[in-house]
């Protein structure tokens, strides 16, 4: 028989009913799978437990996206790496999303048990992995500053409605840095950037064309708005063409990022939607391969350059 270790956010989204873990738990014994369930207590609990799993065939992360970097964490501090697969159950669940999961969990449950295993690539800054997203600057802050409290009675509208505030009341200013892309180096003042691997962001889908997960690349977009007239007009671009060709806008794609900022930032970096307990003036993003994941069949075709 298979083994399957399960590690569950209860708190992430609006949580989930016992009774709905147990079918969980029923429904992977069904495939064949003994189950192992672990329900997480503290912040860094996820990554401790699969650091410690002595063997699974599958760890599944059931939670946010903030579970899944901790799973993902603990399973780059393995010396032998487990299958990973993650059913969300966060607030805006951007790769669950991205993967074509939704907010039925045994029918996700069914989908990814009927997937297939894919080499994905993770990004690491500073050596630690990161699933979809890193980022610094204006609205950075917010994923993980919302209070829990307002996440779990709206949604994804407690990030809407955090943004609109940070909007009108912080003034956004630019971040003086250096930074190395491919072995050029430029510098200037950036109000943010982020740095993905990813189809969807912060709930927005299509956020880049051709995304792919297994091309050995990240995207990376700078920006030096600073003004609301600015960054509204920029919105407005979003919506009407390619991200790549935004007013104030700088975009790569790169398998290495290299930033050193003047001085320490005022907030720190936000990493899958979490924020990234290291200080430090500078930092380094890249690219490590071949890390395996069973992901349901929906949406293989659009981000894998190998089918």
């Amino acid at each position: 028989m298979k083994s399957c270790v399960v590690i569950c956010n209860a708190n992430s989204g609006k949580g989930i009913k016992r009774e709905g873990l147990h079918k969980f738990e029923a429904e992977l014994e069904n495939n064949g799978y003994s189950v192992e369930i672990y329900i997480t207590k503290y912040p860094g609990h996820a990554m401790k437990i699969v650091s410690e799993i002595e063997y699974a065939d599958l760890v599944i992360s059931l939670g946010g996206d903030g579970t899944f970097n901790e799973v993902m964490t603990g399973n780059f501090n393995r010396k032998n790496r487990l299958l990973l697969s993650h059913i969300p159950l966060g607030t805006t669940n951007d790769i669950g999303r991205m993967f074509g999961l939704n907010k039925n969990l045994l029918s996700n449950l069914k989908n990814v048990l009927n997937g297939q295993i894919k080499d994905i690539d993770i990004c690491t800054i500073n050596g630690r992995p990161f699933v979809y997203v890193a980022g610094f600057g204006k609205f950075m802050n917010i994923p993980y500053e919302t209070p829990r409290n307002l996440k779990k009675k709206v949604g994804h509208l407690a990030y809407i409605f955090e943004g609109v505030k940070n909007f009108f009341r912080d003034r956004t200013s630019l971040i003086e840095l250096e930074y190395e892309i491919d072995g050029k180096k430029y510098n200037g003042l950036f109000s943010f950037m982020i740095a993905s691997s990813a189809t969807r962001i912060a709930g927005i889908n299509n956020i880049y064309k051709d995304v792919k997960l297994d091309d050995g690349k990240f995207e990376v977009l700078f920006s030096n708005l600073t003004t609301k007239k600015d960054i509204i007009k920029s919105l407005y671009y979003l919506n009407m063409s390619d991200i790549t060709q935004v007013p104030g806008f700088y975009f790569y794609k790169t398998d290495n990022l290299k930033i050193r900022f003047k001085k320490k930032l005022k907030n720190s970096w936000c990493v899958d939607g979490e924020e990234l307990d290291e200080h430090t003036l500078e930092y380094e993003i890249k690219v490590v391969k071949n890390i395996k994941m069973l992901l349901p069949k929906k949406e293989i075709s659009k981000l894998f350059v190998n089918k």
